[in-house]
């Protein structure tokens, strides 16, 4: 059965960092493209960031420059650094990963407030 698993979401103040991650297993993660997804309160689930198996990662605009993804095949885990956070990046926050088939996370909240 495939499990992904997020964790490291919280109450952060304008302007801190959180870092999130997310444990894949049931499925063979380091030949999964992998991302994160965000859905803010009466939004849809829009894409955050994006990491292929090689690596290559993409950014949605507003989060260039404060947001990386990474990943780490050999504990099956994926990671997103958040710096600078502001309160429009409040949201619940996705893991998805993609061999065929696209698997998701049950999220987890990211609250930035003061």
């Amino acid at each position: 059965q495939v499990q992904l698993v997020e964790s490291g979401g919280g109450l952060v103040q304008p302007g801190g960092s959180l870092r999130l991650s997310c444990v894949v297993s049931g499925t063979l993660f380091s030949i999964s493209d992998a991302g994160w997804y965000r859905q803010g309160p009466g939004k849809q689930r829009d894409l955050v960031a994006t990491i292929t198996t090689g690596g290559i990662t993409n950014y949605v605009d507003s989060v260039k420059g404060r947001f990386t993804i990474s990943r780490d095949n050999a504990k099956n885990t994926m990671y997103l650094q958040m710096n600078s956070l502001k309160p429009e990046d409040t949201a619940v926050y996705y893991c998805s990963t993609k061999y065929r088939v696209t698997y998701w996370g049950k999220g987890t909240l990211v609250t930035v407030s003061s």
